[in-house]
């Protein structure tokens, strides 16, 4: 007699690292999308908080929120690529992590105005309660290692969620420090969780699920050059001041896609060591994308005397966020295959020639987006030299 086949809706079986085709999935893409609103809402706060003058309240609130956002992503990414079945319950469940996402963006807002992280936690309870089930769920269909790296995930996600709970009881100073301890503890959990046996995730896989929310958070930045230009068509009286302001950032924005996608660091993850590096640090990677189109928001609005900051400290809203990016794109990706002085010094230059456009008044934008532009062009060269020089005969 043979055995009846087990039911596909009660198996989650590791996927094969070594898959020779691993593409982002329709349902990946679609619940990237949902991720569009929360870094929206996140913005659109940080704007007006800068834009008031209270960057420094501001940019706190941001961290926190968008940390939020960002660790909820990354969960689902790499659990994802190791597990991702497609199954009608694996789906299910997604899209209840869907929901969580669209819950902790109705609570952006309140979490900036009136320090009211209620619907924030709720938003999160609801997708980490789907993320220790996904778990629970390949630790019951595997055995040894494994299921033990499945079961530290589950009560790691479970345990960080009870502590995420003193951000509605601390009083509000107390509060950016419980942040602080849970971000660490979050981060320690996959390290814990994979020290006797590493997921199966996809190299080629998780960078491209990286390089398409490099380009959502980017497309952000895309949307604040629109309203630029809109603006400067709806402003006859400023449109000197903003059409600067509109090509700088679109330059700017190309440029910062140019250089992220320059090189192919799926093969710089061999293992859980670079590969943690390299996820973690994505971190200030995506905020810092996401927050230079807040900086040319901030710009528009103080060429249209409509911010209470200075000249200078609009110019730095889009300066310091663009070198920061530079800096820990170079970091994580480009110094990994620069070969030479003058290739590994375009981006930590280029860095520091967008923050001397900062004292450039209200030409900065514009200054920022051809320095950046300059680099792109600068790195090109460098590398179409090497490549003429490796083909010539010794």
């Amino acid at each position: 007699m043979t055995s009846q086949p087990e039911h596909p809706l009660r198996r989650m079986i590791a996927r094969s690292r070594h898959d020779s085709h691993r593409p982002a999935t329709p349902l990946e893409l679609f619940f990237d999308l949902v991720f569009v609103v929360a870094v929206a809402q996140a913005g659109a706060e940080l704007v007006h908080a800068v834009a008031e003058g209270h960057a420094g309240e501001g940019v706190l609130n941001y961290a926190m929120v968008f940390f939020a956002i960002w660790w909820a992503w990354m969960n689902f990414t790499w659990f994802a690529s190791a597990y991702d079945n497609d199954d009608a319950l694996y789906r299910v469940v997604t899209l209840v992590q869907m929901s969580g996402v669209l819950i902790l963006a109705a609570g952006v807002s309140r979490a900036f105005q009136d320090h009211d992280f209620a619907l924030v936690w709720l938003g999160y309870l609801v997708m980490r309660l789907a993320l220790a089930s996904q778990w629970l769920r390949a630790a019951a269909c595997s055995e040894g290692a494994e299921k033990r790296m499945a079961r530290r995930y589950a009560g790691g996600v479970l345990l960080c969620q009870v502590g995420w709970s003193g951000l509605l009881f601390l009083p509000e100073g107390g509060r950016p420090w419980l942040f602080l301890a849970m971000a660490v503890a979050e981060l320690c959990v996959p390290a814990y969780a994979e020290k006797d046996r590493p997921s199966t995730w996809h190299p080629h896989h998780i960078t491209e699920r990286y390089g398409l929310f490099i380009i959502i958070v980017l497309g952000e930045t895309i949307a604040a050059a629109t309203v630029a230009v809109k603006s400067g068509m709806d402003e006859f009286d400023a449109l000197d001041e903003l059409l600067p302001i509109a090509a700088g950032g679109l330059l700017l924005v190309f440029a910062a896609w140019w250089i992220y996608f320059a090189t192919p660091i799926a093969l710089h993850l061999r293992s859980n060591r670079e590969s943690f590096l390299w996820g973690y640090g994505h971190y200030l990677i995506f905020a810092a994308a996401a927050a230079i189109g807040v900086g040319l928001e901030v710009a528009v609005e103080e060429a249209l005397h409509e911010a209470h900051i200075s000249t200078l400290a609009a110019a730095a809203a889009v300066t310091v966020p663009t070198a920061l990016y530079l800096l820990t794109v170079w970091a994580l990706h480009a110094r990994h295959f620069k070969v030479g002085t003058a290739q590994q010094l375009v981006l930590p230059v280029t860095a520091l020639a967008v923050l001397a456009c900062t004292y450039a008044g209200h030409w900065a934008v514009l200054a920022t987006g051809l320095v950046m532009a300059a680099a792109v062009a600068t790195g090109v060269t460098l590398t179409a030299r090497m490549a003429r020089a490796e083909r010539q005969p010794a």
